[in-house]
């Protein structure tokens, strides 16, 4: 019997509960012995391990969050802290890791790694950031939670012919945004990864008005700027709105998962355990056009994934 450990790590995101039962019932199915690690690479630190059965993933699948919780470890990415995982590891006999998050989660799991222990990663973000993979667990659930609020400041929108500005999450990635965008129907999305010029934004909606358009909807990704900032902007440029500002924040990284986000996440669980008894190392599994795939994570890592310009062309297109 092997020993293999799994952990989750970063933001939390809708499914991740169902990426650790997947694991973790795999790697029992293949008779392996698991252990579940609290708190991330924190945990790995500080030896927060948990044995995991069949019945401490039961009932998760649809639970929000992750019952092995999430931090964040700036102590982990220092040459010491690193050092001191891969003696943990070591320390407890564990043949290999599952890590479950975003970037940053990844970033750690490379050293480790880099250092000859067995790791395979599954992309858990509600910002879909991650290269390599078509969607990542949590961002058809967060985009749901986003559009079911949006759907509902609409009405509110039309009634009072007001024009909200809605900020939803996306430090450096405005995915998020521009799919909330074009589901809700917003007149414009505001995005990080776009050049923002104030006098199209002001032209669209005020056109908009002219033909008789009583409200209006902006969708502000984060990482561009504040909600608070682009409603003092617009202010000063001739709008013929007063713009209401809403910011969704961390509503967007709760809830049940959706069932994409659940399947995903068993799918990517599964297939992370096959290349992890297979020895493989190094590796993070995804969703490519509906097929799992993998690649190695130092690859996913160091390519941008680019937003898909058709997406824009439709919120042009719609809005008028």
């Amino acid at each position: 019997m092997r020993k293999f450990a799994l952990l989750t790590s970063g933001g939390d995101a809708p499914g991740m509960n169902a990426a650790i039962r997947s694991v973790t019932r795999s790697l029992l199915f293949y008779e392996n012995e698991v252990i579940g690690i609290r708190r991330g690479y924190e945990g790995l630190l500080d030896e927060d391990f948990l044995p995991m059965s069949r019945s401490s993933v039961g009932g998760i699948l649809l639970h929000g969050g992750t019952i092995l919780k999430t931090a964040r470890s700036p102590q982990f990415m220092c040459e010491e802290g690193i050092n001191k995982a891969v003696e943990n590891l070591k320390k407890y006999d564990i043949d290999g890791l599952v890590v479950i998050g975003g970037d940053g989660t990844f970033r750690g799991a490379e050293e480790l790694h880099n250092r000859g222990v067995s790791v395979i990663g599954i992309p858990a973000t509600i910002d879909n950031d991650i290269f390599g993979t078509d969607a990542t667990i949590g961002f058809d659930t967060a985009c749901n939670t986003a559009l079911e609020c949006i759907s509902k400041l609409r009405d509110t929108a039309s009634s009072h012919e007001r024009m909200f500005i809605v900020e939803v999450m996306g430090r450096d990635s405005g995915f998020l945004a521009l799919e909330t965008g074009v589901a809700c129907g917003a007149e414009y999305v505001v995005l990080p990864e776009k050049d923002f010029n104030i006098n199209d934004l002001c032209d669209k909606v005020n056109i908009s008005k002219l033909k008789g358009k009583t409200h209006s909807i902006v969708v502000l990704a984060e990482g561009a700027m504040s909600a608070n900032e682009l409603r003092d902007i617009l202010k000063k440029n001739n709008c013929v709105y007063t713009p209401k500002v809403v910011v969704l924040g961390y509503l967007q990284r709760g809830g049940v998962p959706t069932c994409f986000d659940t399947v995903l996440a068993s799918k990517l669980g599964v297939n992370a355990v096959t290349l992890l008894l297979a020895d493989k190392s190094g590796l993070m599994v995804g969703i490519d056009g509906g097929k799992v795939v993998s690649m190695p994570m130092e690859l996913a890592r160091s390519n941008t994934k680019k937003l898909n310009k058709d997406m824009l062309t439709l919120i042009d297109i719609l809005s008028i």
